[in-house]
């Protein structure tokens, strides 16, 4: 019994990766902290200015400052207390006070409207936000004209022009500011919903790949297995009985893996788009390719050998579908030039060069650089899945090659077969894939 060392402590965050402060926490907190300064001004301004008793002040004060904090959660019930302590706050003052200093509103009673209606406007909406602007207004109105005998109604009439005029701007700032987040979060969650969209489209065309090369390579080879075994009892004369058995058992066992190959080809089916498990193309469909191809335009030079005998399926597949990424590449970025095409294969591998003449100067100029694009990568990933390998690069003359080598058996060491100087008809050609 082998004795289990103690797992290693974790290792201390790196700087910087700490956990960040939500936003809506902090917007929190800084509203917290303005009420909090509000509120130390306020009562000691009602207090010493407008001769108001403490008590008074200090109740009246602070239901004023809790309302835009309580609006955050509770917009209705914020909306009652505010406009009672609005109305309340400026009744218990001393005439001598109301007459000297702003009234109904002092100045930091009219920054708490302003904080008030600035919340409920970008959390909850325009509506509410002039509902409670329009409910203060004419509270403290109904308190001027109460108060006329007491306090000059002139004087009160023109600190509610100030403060109707300061907090009404405020609050259509406030409207344009919420309508701006809103769009904001809109459009990033459009972006979050675009980006999903595109790793889930990826996530089935990646899908839809393997289950084609599951079908073509592996699917294949073991259904060849199952017919091979069932039918060695009738093709090899002379076999024992324990012979046979064992070619039963590989049978069964190569209908059993066929079975759970199904069923795994079926999970990789998605509900949008099924699986396309027709035989992919090979090394038979390149001639078909080329024609296309000059059906379309291009003229292609094509030197293709036969191909050998029992070439893999992966290879197979693997070789037609760099061609036609090349042949494509050079006709997208270097049309109405020579492509020059050549196959060789033997018993090691198969061997592949395309060329391309250089472009035109203009169709240069709005060409893309080979390292922008996928293509390249995709059939170097291709030649890397069956041990081969791919390059590409620019001659002289300034056209392109590309060569791919696709051992049959194992890794190959490039030979002269595949160097340029051996490929026959097109040995002086110049060109290449961009």
């Amino acid at each position: 019994m082998h004795d289990t060392p103690p797992p290693a402590p974790p290792a201390p965050p790196a700087p910087g990766t700490g956990r960040r402060l939500n936003p809506r926490t902090f917007a929190f907190g800084a509203l917290a902290l303005t009420l909090v300064a509000l509120f130390s001004v306020l009562v000691p301004v009602h207090i010493t200015l407008y001769l108001q008793p403490a008590p008074l002040a200090f109740l009246f004060g602070a239901m004023l400052c809790a309302a835009p904090l309580l609006a955050v959660r509770l917009p209705r019930w914020s909306i009652a207390l505010f406009i009672v302590s609005a109305v309340a706050l400026p009744l218990p003052v001393a005439e001598a006070g109301a007459a000297v200093w702003p009234w109904p509103w002092s100045v930091p009673a009219m920054l708490v409207l302003i904080v008030f209606v600035g919340v409920l406007a970008i959390v909850h909406g325009w509506r509410l936000a002039l509902a409670a602007w329009l409910l203060a207004i004419a509270g403290t109105l109904i308190v001027v004209i109460a108060w006329s005998g007491t306090v000059p109604v002139v004087a009160g009439i023109v600190n509610l022009v100030i403060v109707t005029s300061v907090s009404g701007a405020a609050l259509l700032v406030a409207v344009l500011v919420a309508s701006r987040l809103r769009v904001g979060a809109e459009l990033t969650r459009e972006r979050e919903l675009s980006a999903i969209e595109q790793s889930r489209r990826v996530l089935v065309e990646e899908r839809t790949r393997i289950a084609r090369e599951l079908h073509d390579v592996v699917a294949h080879g073991m259904s060849l297995i199952q017919v091979q075994a069932s039918t060695a009892r009738y093709r090899v004369p002379g076999l024992s009985d324990e012979a046979r058995h064992e070619f039963d058992e590989i049978a069964q066992t190569a209908r059993e893996g066929l079975t759970e190959m199904r069923r795994l080809l079926g999970v990789l089916r998605t509900e949008d788009q099924q699986a396309d498990l027709a035989p992919q193309q090979g090394l038979r469909d390149i001639p078909d390719l080329v024609r296309a191809l000059r059906r379309a335009g291009a003229e292609i030079d094509a030197d293709l050998a036969p191909s050998p005998e029992g070439v893999p399926g992966a290879v197979d597949i693997a070789a037609f579908r760099i061609v036609q990424e090349a042949l494509s590449n050079a006709v997208r970025h270097a049309p109405h030039t020579r492509i020059l095409l050549s196959m060789q294969a033997d018993a090691a591998a198969v061997r592949v060069v395309v060329r391309n003449d250089p472009p035109e100067a203009a169709e240069t100029a709005s060409g893309l650089p080979p390292q922008r694009g996928h293509g390249l990568l995709g059939m170097r990933e291709r030649a890397a899945l069956v041990g081969g390998t791919v390059s590409a690069a620019r001659d002289d003359d300034g056209g392109w090659t590309v060569r791919a080598v696709l051992p049959l058996t194992g890794p190959v060491i490039d030979s002269p077969a595949g160097d340029p100087t051996a490929i026959g008809p097109i040995d002086s050609a110049r060109g290449g894939l961009q």
